[in-house]
Order: C-alpha cells, then structure tokens, then sequence
C-alpha cells in the first residue's frame, strides 16, 4: 500500500522574492513564505517549520501506536519538534531536529516506557526521512 499527499509551492523573483504554500488537503492555501519569513522573523511560514510540525505530528502518532500495540493509550502527547538550520558553506543544511515530549500515560514502567519511547523516535517515518541528528527529550506524567 502506498499513501500520497502533496504539498505545493509558488515563488517568483531571486532568493529574496516571495512564495506561497500549499497543501492538497487545502489547510494551507497560499500561505506566504520567503526569505523574510525564514530568516528575518517576519510572518508566514518557512520550510523548517513545517518540517518540525510534520515531525512532531509523526512522532506523538507513532508513539500512540507503539503504546497502543504495549496494551497502553495515552491521555495526551504534546510534542516539539525544534528544526536546526545552519550555515553550510555557501548554503544551509538542516542540522539537527530536537524532540521534546510530555506524556501523560499514569500505571506504565517507567524501563518500559523509556523503551517504546525510544522505538518511536527511530521508527516514525519522518525521522526514517530525516538524515539531520535527531535527540529526544521527555517527560512521563
């Protein structure tokens, strides 16, 4: 079974021009996005950002499945994913994502959640994407 969705993208000018963003399932629609939104913190969004979205979503439905398969559900993951863009040379490269997770899961061992956790990390399939470092951070409540 293979699954697609697609995002897409507009720009017109040199680097400094302007784009806008795209999702198939219309939740973005023409969202603004440029050098100014990447690097300057002006509004709209950039493409590290919703790297760091789609990880995050990835990661806490992974995790909600790999405890689900342990016989345990979750009352909440809330889950941030902090996405590194570093000067690399004449450009820039993706560094490192940084997971942090809030768990709230009361009645599971704390070696057993340490080990679902962390199969999670590793087997969500935007990490598998992803050649950057990756870390984890959480918290079980």
């Amino acid at each position: 079974m293979s699954i697609h969705k697609k995002g897409s993208a507009h720009w017109e000018g040199d680097i400094k021009g302007k784009g806008t963003v795209s999702t198939e399932s219309g939740v973005l629609n023409q969202q603004p996005y440029g050098f100014n939104t990447r690097f300057e913190g002006q509004k709209g969004t950039n493409p590290e950002e919703l790297i760091g979205a789609a990880h995050a979503a990835c990661f806490s439905m992974a995790l909600s499945l790999m405890l689900g398969n342990a016989g345990h559900k979750a009352e909440s993951i809330d889950t941030t994913a902090d996405v590194s863009l570093d000067k690399d040379g004449e450009g820039f490269t993706i560094t490192k994502v940084a997971l942090t997770s809030s768990v709230k899961l009361p009645g599971i061992d704390s070696a057993k959640f340490d080990e679902i956790i962390k199969q999670a990390k590793a087997g969500c399939p935007v990490s598998k994407l992803l050649k950057a470092e990756i870390t984890l951070d959480y918290k079980l409540n």
